[in-house]
């Protein structure tokens, strides 16, 4: 076969990618909703064996962190961790099903020939993989990270930040799972050559200087992340991104959060489809707790204990379904509402299905409800609630990056 007919092979195989791993919609999305309310409530009555008394992480009502902190032995079985998500990206198995790779480099010297031993030349590589630390490091990189299909960034263990150059990019693949890791101080990068694959690299345009940037992936699940400071989103996920969990994390000092949808106009996000649950989104934070368009967002369980304009905003017509969050409002008299409904008349987002169920509304914080979602007959339509939201403080008291010590639970 002749190397032209080869790269012809190769470019027809580069145009139907988004295509192959696009992720359609689950066809009811309020039956994951319930699913994550039956596993948080299963939770929280699994008794604690005698062994495990006294680790907050065990009984919590977290079902994501009883999955697996409380065994002493994580480190053996590091893969399990892919069986323990929950909701719209509960799915993503990363790199399951794959090697451990072992990160003993910092660097990142070439983005276009990353050496062996980076976080880069990790990440490219096309079989799955599972990737960890050998050590406590700070990764600044040159470019943004491509990420490609089936890995798994996994922190424990090490405490690794990714910090002051371009971030993570998740960009028309699928099953990544990002675990552990401190992100922040995120810059622009781009105009330049950056591989993606062992087999391509390409020419990246500026990038917007997100922590992580979801763009047409799915199956993607984000955890136990601590996130702050970066040129723009923390964590945003757009053009047609689906089938996401963002849930663990802590987030700081920071004012557009997170962004889920790419415009009023690009439709195919009407097929998003992401879970928020036991995040702390904490101090310096201004807006977009999310901000989302035109899809299905389950919001659970989370604390906001800061914010100076809103906390959850939306445009075009998406649904929220806000359950058991400890919303504090801020001093500020003119910042007490909880949601913003963004660039539409109340004539038109009044039919919108925003609720709110079980939500705590501190020093005068309010949620506006609207379309079915203020109607008290849509708000008893679901068999479980989640957590009472008076234990949000305790089940988001790991939120953020772990300290993690080898041979015992974390």
């Amino acid at each position: 076969m002749t190397h032209t007919l080869l790269s012809l092979l190769f470019f027809l195989f580069s145009l139907l990618t988004p295509t192959l791993i696009s992720s359609s919609p689950v066809p009811n999305p309020e039956l994951v909703l319930q699913e994550v309310n039956r596993k948080i409530n299963a939770s929280a009555a699994r008794p604690r064996s005698r062994r495990n008394l006294g680790y907050l992480s065990c009984g919590s009502g977290n079902p994501i962190d009883d999955c697996w902190r409380c065994d002493p032995n994580w480190e053996q079985k590091r893969q399990s961790l892919a069986d323990c998500a929950i909701g719209f990206g509960k799915n993503a198995i990363g790199g399951r099903d794959g090697k451990i790779y072992v990160v003993d480099d910092a660097g990142d010297d070439d983005p276009v020939n990353p050496k062996p031993g980076t976080l880069r030349h990790a990440v490219i590589q096309d079989e799955p993989l599972w990737i960890i630390f050998a050590r406590d490091m700070v990764i600044k990189l040159k470019e943004e990270l491509l990420m490609n299909s089936f890995k798994t960034i996994d922190g424990r263990g090490a405490s690794v930040h990714i910090a002051g150059g371009p971030c993570i990019t998740i960009q028309y693949v699928t099953n990544v799972i990002i675990h552990g890791i401190n992100i922040h101080d995120c810059k622009q990068g781009g105009n330049a050559m950056v591989r993606d694959s062992p087999r391509h690299y390409g020419w990246r345009t500026v990038s917007d200087g997100d922590g992580v940037s979801i763009f047409g992936g799915s199956h993607v699940w984000v955890d136990h992340c601590s996130l702050s400071n970066c040129n723009d989103g923390l964590i945003d996920a757009i053009h047609g991104s689906t089938a996401i969990t963002i849930s663990n994390n802590y987030m700081t000092h920071h004012d557009k959060v997170m962004l889920l949808g790419h415009s009023d106009s690009y439709t195919q996000d009407k097929n998003m489809q992401v879970t928020i649950a036991f995040n702390h989104f904490g101090e310096g934070l201004v807006q977009r707790m999310p901000r989302c368009r035109l899809g299905y967002f389950h919001v659970v369980n989370n604390d906001y204990t800061h914010w100076e304009m809103y906390a959850i905003g939306g445009s075009a017509n998406p649904t929220i379904n806000s359950q058991g969050n400890r919303f504090l409002a801020p001093d500020d008299r003119f910042s007490k509402e909880v949601t913003k409904h963004e660039d539409a008349p109340e004539s038109e987002w009044k039919n919108w299905n925003w609720r709110s169920e079980g939500d705590m509304l501190v020093n005068g914080a309010f949620f506006t409800a609207s379309g079915a979602g203020a109607s008290s007959s849509y708000a008893r339509a679901s068999s479980l609630s989640a957590r009472p939201s008076s234990l949000v403080g305790s089940i988001t008291t790991g939120a953020g990056a772990l300290s993690c010590k080898k041979g015992s639970p974390c």
